[in-house]
């Protein structure tokens, strides 16, 4: 008999919350279970990260403001989750990907409108994590990309769905 996959499902979406945690929990730098601008900020600073075109505080105000759907000024952990697994429901500008797009702009670091491979390296290196360059060009064809051209926002919903 075939196997019903239930096992490994339950076992990603465990998986997948543990990594949506420790990624929290990078951003939340006072450990107050919440990101505030101060948070992102500090990530940042200490990251010798620039904004596009230079203008952090626009950007951390935009991931703030799309993550924040109660409107305290701050993302709790449900916030970041809902985000971050495509946004159940719509963003408050109208849109259900808008933080994901966001992001998506963040990482185009050249502005083509793809995330090619050091866009993708060098952003997984500012979130900490470490890539190979063999895993990067795996996510990239994952994303339907190729390692010339890289990937369009869609073929990175398709990487971050995994």
């Amino acid at each position: 008999m075939c196997p019903t996959g239930t096992k490994l499902q339950q076992s990603r979406k465990r998986n997948q919350k543990s990594n949506l945690r420790s990624a929290f929990d990078v951003l939340d730098a006072d450990g107050d279970g919440r990101i505030s601008y101060d948070d992102l900020r500090a990530f940042y600073v200490a990251q010798h990260i620039s904004g596009p075109g230079g203008s952090d505080e626009d950007v951390i105000e935009s991931m703030i403001s799309a993550a924040d759907s109660d409107n305290d000024g701050y993302v709790e952990y449900d916030e970041f989750e809902r985000v971050l697994n495509g946004g159940k429901g719509k963003s408050k500008n109208g849109r259900a990907n808008g933080a994901m797009e966001d992001a998506f702009r963040v990482m185009d670091e050249d502005g083509d409108g793809k995330v090619g491979h050091e866009d993708l390296k060098n952003y997984l290196n500012w979130a900490g994590l470490e890539a190979r360059d063999e895993d990067v060009r795996a996510m990239i064809r994952l994303g339907g990309g190729d390692e010339n051209g890289g990937v369009t926002f869609d073929g990175l919903l398709k990487i971050l769905s995994v």
